[in-house]
């Protein structure tokens, strides 16, 4: 007797979620190695819901900073602001409703619904992607506005994924709060300062308050990288009470981005400004074996 298939086929709603996620899933691999290679170590369902999140977070940057602006400068009829007012409401109907005729929001609405990311996170990440249409030079206020919204609520949400099923103390909560924030702020200011020059110079934009391709020295470097390092210092302190494949996820981020830092710190400033400060990918491979072998920050 033959062996017969008893994989179950996802029909209906289930089937165009399945299509949603892989649509999300392509996202995250056509954009981000390193944020790929980090989620690969997660279990199939926190990757997934991960993949959604970052999937939608992508897709609103691509609308401030990059293919619908491009789309804009061949057609008046491509409007930036009303895409992302668009996108942002059409989010939280689909949260509401649990469905989107956009494959990336209905993912996310998926993900949101099923491990609470609510509206109290959602609204700074858009707040913060309204700025890049508009804010060219940020104060300090400004600046910490704009890395809670751009990064550390990213952070509070694949943190919602990782603690969903989890009992944690009031203590505990904070720390992993403070962890997800800290990790979420060190990648934003490590990309800051990897892209300074093009960001400048493609933009008009400067993120650090006071800092510019041509004020930006060694002192200045040294200042930064510091505060990098003390962000991954608080988020390091999470680390143990996470789950473990996300804690090993989470591990793999944090040592890429360390080494990111330790890099920026030992060049020149004079050459930061010309130069994009990256990590192969046989050495992201040696990292998240380290993670995996469980090697900490």
């Amino acid at each position: 007797m033959e062996n017969q298939d008893t994989t179950k086929v996802p029909t209906g709603l289930a089937l165009y979620t399945h299509a949603a996620h892989r649509a999300s899933k392509e996202v995250i691999y056509s954009y981000s190695t390193s944020f790929g290679l980090a989620t690969r170590v997660l279990n199939k369902k926190l990757r997934a819901h991960v993949e959604n999140i970052y999937a939608l977070v992508r897709v609103a940057d691509e609308i401030v900073d990059g293919s619908a602006e491009e789309a804009a400068q061949a057609s008046n009829l491509v409007n930036p602001e009303q895409l992302l007012n668009d996108f942002e409401q059409e989010t939280y109907l689909a949260i509401e409703r649990g469905f989107s005729t956009n494959l990336i929001i209905h993912s996310f609405a998926v993900t949101a619904r099923s491990v609470g990311i609510g509206k109290d996170i959602i609204e700074p990440f858009f707040y913060s992607m309204r700025q890049d249409l508009t804010e060219t030079i940020h104060d300090q206020a400004s600046f910490e506005k704009y890395v809670y919204g751009s990064a550390e609520v990213v952070g509070l949400m694949c943190l919602a994924v990782f603690v969903a099923e989890g009992d944690y103390t009031k203590t505990e909560k904070q720390t992993l709060v403070a962890g997800a924030r800290g990790l979420g702020s060190a990648f934003q200011k490590v990309n800051f300062l990897r892209d300074l020059a093009s960001d400048f110079e493609r933009l008009g934009r400067s993120y650090f308050p006071n800092v510019s391709v041509e004020n930006f020295d060694d002192e200045t470097k040294i200042r930064l990288t510091k505060d990098i390092e003390n962000d991954l210092r608080i988020s390091s302190l999470a680390l143990p009470l996470l789950p473990p494949s996300a804690r090993k996820a989470v591990t793999t981020a944090q040592l890429l981005f360390q080494e990111l830092n330790t890099k920026i710190a030992n060049t020149e400033a004079s050459e930061l400004i010309h130069t994009r400060i990256s990590v192969n990918n046989l050495r992201k491979l040696f990292l998240l074996a380290k993670s995996l072998l469980g090697a900490k920050p």
